[in-house]
């Protein structure tokens, strides 16, 4: 004889509820639902090559926008459509800011969610879209990064060169006169110094970088994330040279070195090492220049002393 099993008496007000769709979505910090997503402006970087380089933080926050802001429209699409996502795009680049901008803040004052994304890499490195993040911030608009891929980045972690201190100098004048008085002003930094150029003009830009900044070494990385993505290093007098970088097609990078740290000799700090010890006293003085200029502290005392012998 069959028995049915008794059944079983469900306690409402002992067994746990399940949380609704809404209540999963808040607990979990790496789920982004429309409630979610603050009215605002989002920069979004965009892959400079490879498309699978975009975070998963990006793809959510342009699936779940108003609107999303393209250089060109037609590589926004692209984008969108390889992850599977659709968006409403407008242009905006250094031609139809002016124009679009107030109606675009005005969107963004009424609680819009808008995307400002560059064709490649990080927006408003060397892109359009400083004046619209400065002026949003300055009306009270809540402006989000969603961080992710950057040539400038790219290229100085494998070229080679120090990376404690650079500076992002960006695509320098056409004309070589004005692009040498550019490179003359940055000469003197003590930092690895990031440039972006095209490919018909890299031999003269190289050549010209080894005139005003001098045989240093130095890093070109083409296609970055691409199929036929390529580094060459050397100095900038030989890379000027190197057939491999005539006219080469894609995306440019260039990575020069800093400059050679120049030795200071003792017998130059004279003024200097007689005005600190007349302030502080003859260790205290040798000691302050030797930490400014990498001295021996000793060596300073000593020359201080025969300057001054009575100490």
């Amino acid at each position: 004889m069959l028995h049915r099993p008794r059944a079983v008496r469900r306690d409402l007000a002992t067994e746990p509820r399940r949380p609704t769709r809404d209540e999963r979505a808040t607990s979990d910090p790496g789920r982004v639902e429309p409630r979610d997503l603050a009215p605002g402006l989002y920069i979004v970087a965009t892959p400079i090559g490879n498309l699978r380089d975009i975070t998963l933080r990006a793809l959510d926050v342009l699936q779940r926008v108003d609107l999303v802001l393209c250089e060109d429209t037609r590589m926004g699409a692209k984008l969108l459509s390889a992850h599977g996502l659709r968006a409403r795009l407008e242009r905006y680049d250094e031609h139809a800011a002016a124009r679009v901008r107030p109606e675009i803040l005005r969107r963004l004052g009424v609680g819009e969610r808008i995307a400002l994304t560059s064709d490649a890499g990080t927006p408003l490195v060397s892109d359009p879209g400083y004046r619209l993040v400065r002026e949003a911030a300055e009306a009270g608009i809540p402006v989000f990064p969603i961080p992710g891929p950057s040539a400038l980045l790219a290229g100085l972690t494998v070229s080679g060169l120090p990376t404690d201190r650079f500076m992002f100098v960006g695509f320098l004048p056409t004309k070589s006169a004005a692009r040498r008085r550019v490179l003359e002003d940055v000469a003197s930094a003590s930092a690895t110094l990031i440039f972006f150029e095209t490919g018909p003009r890299l031999a003269e830009c190289l050549s010209d970088m080894a005139t005003a900044l001098g045989r240093r070494e130095a890093a070109v990385a083409r296609e970055l994330t691409k199929l036929h993505e390529t580094v060459v290093r050397g100095p900038l007098d030989l890379l000027a040279a190197d057939p491999r970088l005539q006219g080469p097609k894609g995306e440019i990078v260039i990575i020069v070195g800093p400059p050679a740290a120049t030795k200071i000799d003792i017998a130059d700090v004279g003024p200097v090492l007689e005005e600190a010890v007349a302030r502080l006293g003859l260790s205290a003085g040798a000691a302050e220049v030797a930490r400014a200029t990498g001295l021996s502290r000793r060596e300073l005392y000593a020359q201080a002393l025969k300057r001054d012998p009575r100490g």
